[in-house]
């Protein structure tokens, strides 16, 4: 958490800055599978993509070598995105051995997906060939919007609302996966935004509030990867554009700036309950005794790891850290009743409880940069120069507070996502391209989200044998 904070530029050294102080950051992986049966414009991936084939074993070995680095280089706790093109074209066992795999370097893993898989995919995914539970608790993040073609029951939506019905049914898996099998699951919908679909993010956040979605996180695209889809001005559509449609969904205001993960022009981040179709925020930036809470919890337990700990550790933390600052336990009961009293008070949450009508939510807003801006910028980065272009100067000091990093082991670096999409993917597919060659069958028909070709674990084979 130190060093972390040590290699945060000054300017984003604030005093809502969670980056170094309760977290390290977000991580993904890269390489390891590029290949997706859809086609999205805009998409981050090059244009050789989908030349690669999707291979197991190459996403198992690199996976295994990736998250080892950044274990060593970020600690021994942070949540990392099993991502590449579309995670659902990996067999199922290859699926769930990458999430065992980052498990177990102290990872949370969250497989990121178009969420064009069926059922029994996720089963096969979760459950043994058994049928035993692989896993207690699962994550994962869908990404639905109307720039993508090749999903099956609309291959090419006109609106982002014919989208809807998809949206619910991947909800709706996870739902009948705890109620079958009592594996819990935390879901994020994602969803890239352009010009063309900006006036639909308000709708948009309508319908899906009232889906079992845990995060909504937004994307304004941006010029990277394939150019050849690059098919509006992207610049027209900013942060704040965004942010003001998300908050015209939720029916209120969403304060975001009492917390800050990395830089605010890439990031917008805000958290809290929604109670019988309201939200109330976690912390008011506008409240005094919120920022004074938020200020002394950073302070004293900033850097206590609470997921994936056991039960028993954890209680035995708690009780460390309340023996070590017996005030704080009057300021997180202090901030509590405030969120319970700003949510309508004690009676109604209750009755909202006993009707589930309570749950956590997350909105989220990351905004990338464009190629041409990321790759001088990180040039200079590389050589040691901060350039007096204010510009570019800008550029670089995003890359330095970045809080998303892919691994690269090979030659001991952590590279910020934009770095990584921008710069690297093209060489890195290229040369996956003449390791993982295109089989005769996989290279005869286009990816279009229309045949369900996947390798799945043994219950769906012994399924289609037995009809």
């Amino acid at each position: 958490m130190q060093r972390r904070w040590s290699e945060l530029p000054a300017e984003v050294q604030t005093d809502n800055q969670l980056l170094g102080r309760s977290a390290i950051g977000c991580e993904g992986t890269h390489g390891v599978f590029p290949k997706c049966n859809l086609t999205c414009s805009p998409c981050y991936h090059s244009a050789d993509a989908n030349k690669v084939s999707v291979d197991g074993g190459h996403t198992l070995e690199q996976v295994e070598k990736q998250m080892a680095f950044a274990r060593q280089m970020r600690g021994p706790r942070a949540h990392a995105q099993l991502i590449g093109g579309e995670v659902s074209l990996l067999p199922a066992a290859d699926h769930a051995a990458a999430l065992a795999i980052m498990r177990r370097h102290g990872r949370e893993p969250m497989s990121m997906t178009h969420g064009d898989f069926d059922y029994d995919y996720l089963l096969d995914v979760v459950l043994d060939d058994q049928g035993r539970r692989r896993f207690d608790r699962v994550s994962f993040a869908a990404h639905f919007d109307s720039l993508m073609r090749g999903r099956r029951g609309a291959v090419r939506p006109h609106s982002e609302a014919e989208l809807n019905p998809s949206r619910a049914r991947f909800a709706r898996m996870f739902t009948d996966l705890r109620r079958q099998h009592g594996v819990r699951s935390y879901l994020a919908h994602n969803m890239t935004v352009t010009p063309s679909n900006l006036p639909e993010v308000a709708d948009t956040v309508r319908a899906v509030l009232d889906m079992p979605f845990d995060m909504m996180s937004f994307q304004p695209a941006a010029y990277i990867g394939d150019d050849r889809r690059w098919k509006e001005d992207f610049s027209d559509v900013s942060i704040d554009a965004v942010w003001s449609q998300v908050e015209a969904g939720a029916g209120q205001s969403l304060p975001w700036r009492a917390t800050q993960f990395g830089h605010p022009s890439c990031n917008r981040y805000t958290t809290g309950v929604q109670v019988d179709g309201r939200f109330t925020v976690a912390l008011d930036p506008d409240n005094a005794r919120d920022i004074a809470a938020r200020d002394t919890l950073l302070a004293h337990a900033g850097g206590m790891v609470f997921g994936g700990t056991p039960w028993p550790v954890l209680a035995v933390k708690l009780v460390r850290a309340a023996l070590r600052h017996p005030g704080d336990v009057a300021v997180a009961v202090g901030q509590l009743r405030r969120i319970v009293r700003r949510a309508g008070g004690i009676r109604l949450l209750l009755r909202a409880a006993l009707a589930r009508r309570v749950s956590f939510r997350t909105f989220v807003v990351h905004s990338f940069m464009d190629a041409e801006q990321v790759a001088p910028a990180w040039d200079l980065l590389q050589r040691g120069v901060m350039s007096d272009d204010a510009s570019v100067r800008e550029t670089q000091v995003r890359l330095q507070s970045c809080s998303y990093a892919m691994s690269h082991p090979d030659d001991g670096r952590l590279v910020p996502a934009c770095v990584q999409h921008s710069v690297l993917d093209l060489a890195e597919t290229r040369q996956l391209r003449d390791l993982l060659p295109l089989t005769p069958v996989e290279a005869s028909s286009r990816p279009a989200g229309l045949t369900a070709v996947r390798r799945t674990g043994s219950r769906v084979e012994s399924r289609q044998s037995a009809g």
